[in-house]
């Protein structure tokens, strides 16, 4: 809203600081302080207002130290990060733009389906919460939002050499001619495709088409088959990844926060042709616009730390942890970095794969040897370092860190070839 207001006064009226507003990394700095002030002075009242309707966490005793010192603690906690997104989005972001757009929707839609599942638990006392059906309904729905719009909308296109996607068949929505480094003329040409960027090989670019290399020239029709079930496979994974990593005070938001940092950074090289055409990675004309909306997850997911930093005063719930991996897995679809998630959310996918392993290899021995066995004390991995004896904070803060470590390996990804 902000953005466009200023864009009209700078317009109309030339009046000075308004053109500050076009440069998106003022706007994004702007979008953390508000999404700070708003997660920090808001939070607290929403704290003391779920404190007053006793809404607190029901926990279920798995004998962990200092465990039932949490019962009582409210829940739904994610409302301070939902608006402590969409606001300062709101404000700052370019409300036309197709990125905004649907990643608002993924915010307002992720938050709908955990804030339903919160408030079944919560106010029904149902401990299951929102059916696993509709849970499975609602992501493969958001699935088919983010898919069907990458394949189908002509703003969300690659900008790739003209003859090369003629050559390869892509549908051509726009061609430009641009003047190269050396003074000539190149043809390029915006193009509707579902390539996407592979790390640590030199062709750097992957086409879902090829794993349709048996139907041959059909391959192109029948892709977006493939391309919408790989889609919901990722939001599904990765908002019930974070769901899993939300058992620690701080855990699942420091991790996410530093996961927001990494996707402002793609989000910034893939809508700058400059550095898109350095980097070797697929230039995405208006994709830029998403730094803002990082900000923005980063400014809430730090704001909600003041609140959820050990000791909790307030859990997120599901209303936040599958709002959290939903944004995460959308905004990897649309920078088409999706194939860096298992390193970009490492933690996650550890935190899954402990859960995976331990079920299916206590079903193995017990199927085998007619009693089950567990490799881990206790899944999802946190727990067991907890059974160890390790002190919660402790936990939290080597897993940031190890977060961190995979952050910055998955940012030299953008030069590793």
């Amino acid at each position: 809203m902000l953005y466009e207001l200023f864009q009209w006064l700078e317009d109309c009226c030339e009046i000075p600081g308004a053109g500050l507003f076009q440069f998106i990394t003022f706007r994004a700095g702007m979008a953390v302080v508000i999404s700070l002030l708003i997660s920090m002075v808001w939070g607290g009242r929403i704290v003391r207002y779920l404190q007053r309707l006793q809404i607190g966490e029901s926990v279920r005793d798995l004998g962990l130290d200092g465990q039932k010192q949490k019962e009582g603690t409210p829940t739904m906690g994610g409302l301070i990060i939902i608006m402590a997104i969409l606001i300062p989005c709101l404000l700052m972001a370019d409300l036309t733009n197709v990125y905004i757009i649907l990643m608002l929707l993924a915010t307002a839609l992720m938050g709908m389906i955990g804030f339903l599942d919160d408030y079944i638990k919560v106010f029904r006392k149902n401990k299951e919460g929102l059916s696993g059906i509709f849970k499975v309904i609602g992501q493969v729905a958001f699935g088919l939002i983010i898919a069907l719009t990458m394949l189908f909308s002509e703003e969300i296109v690659v900008r790739m050499n003209l003859e090369e996607a003629q050559n390869k068949g892509y549908k051509i929505v726009k061609m430009v001619n641009l003047e190269g480094t050396s003074g000539d003329t190149i043809e390029y040409a915006y193009v509707q495709t579902t390539l996407t960027n592979v790390p640590f090989f030199k062709g750097n670019n992957f086409d879902y088409r090829s794993l349709l290399w048996f139907v041959g020239d059909n391959a192109g029709v029948l892709v977006w088959i493939v391309f919408i079930l790989v889609v919901i496979f990722i939001v599904t994974a990765v908002s019930n990844a974070a769901n899993l990593t939300d058992g620690l005070d701080g855990l699942a938001t420091g991790v996410s926060g530093i996961i927001g940092v990494i996707l402002a950074i793609f989000a910034y090289v893939s809508g700058n042709s400059i550095a898109a055409d350095y980097l070797n990675i697929l230039f995405l004309p208006g994709s830029s616009e998403l730094v803002i909306f990082s900000a923005c997850f980063l400014g809430a997911c730090i704001g909600f730390l003041w609140y959820n930093s050990y000791p909790a005063q307030i859990f997120m719930g599901d209303t936040g942890s599958l709002t959290l991996g939903g944004i995460i897995a959308a905004m990897s679809i649309l920078l088409r970095k999706e194939l860096l998630i298992p390193l970009m959310c490492g933690i996650f996918v550890m935190e899954n794969l402990s859960v995976v392993l331990q079920v299916s290899y206590f079903k193995y021995t017990k199927r085998k040897y007619g009693e089950g066995k567990r490799i881990f004390l206790m899944s999802p991995l946190h727990h067991h370092y907890q059974k160890k004896g390790m002190p919660e904070t402790k936990i939290v803060t080597r897993f940031w860190i190890v977060g961190i470590l995979l952050a910055v390996v998955t940012i030299l990804t953008l030069k590793i070839r």
